[in-house]
């Protein structure tokens, strides 16, 4: 297993369970097979050489002319949350982000950690996910031009990966 990979599967299994890291393990190493720096891409943080900390995004799309893209799935080693890594790497990703167009950020999470990163509640009726919601309080979305996100009604598609309905 990859040090990408094991990253995400220490990190899940130890908040979520075993079961759940070996899940994100599995798509995590999908994902990897996929960065392409045009519909997915990766951000790391290391301390002393060892990765501590990753982030994805992957695009999203709508029928309308509309640049988003989805956080997710975030991960940070245990002795290293708490300490503004992930938070840090998350406003790097978005700023990689907004260099290159994206319009819409959205995530699926914890309100309450995604909303110190500018995250806020997105309604479904409002810009919906790729596939129904278990969770709806945690679809979250931020502009990344600084207009307000727009109603997209369509369902989206979106990376292979994510076409699974264990994520949603």
């Amino acid at each position: 297993m990859g040090e990408l990979t094991e990253l995400f599967r220490t990190s899940f299994a130890a908040s979520e369970g075993e079961a759940e890291g070996e899940a994100i393990a599995r798509l995590v190493s999908r994902l990897s097979r996929a960065i392409d720096a045009e519909r997915l891409f990766c951000f790391g943080a290391e301390e002393d050489d060892a990765l501590v900390a990753a982030i994805f995004f992957s695009e999203l799309v709508f029928a309308a002319d509309v640049r988003v893209f989805m956080l997710a799935p975030v991960a940070v080693l245990r002795p290293f949350q708490r300490r503004g890594i992930g938070k840090d790497l998350i406003r790097f990703g978005l700023g990689v982000m907004q260099q290159r167009g994206v319009e819409i950020a959205v995530t699926y999470g914890d309100p309450a950690f995604y909303g110190k990163v500018g995250f806020l509640p997105l309604a479904e009726s409002s810009l919906r996910a790729p596939m129904p919601l278990s969770m709806p309080q945690g679809w979250l979305g931020q502009s990344l031009t600084g207009e307000a996100i727009p109603t997209l009604i369509d369902r989206p598609s979106c990376v292979a990966a994510f076409e699974d309905p264990h994520f949603w």
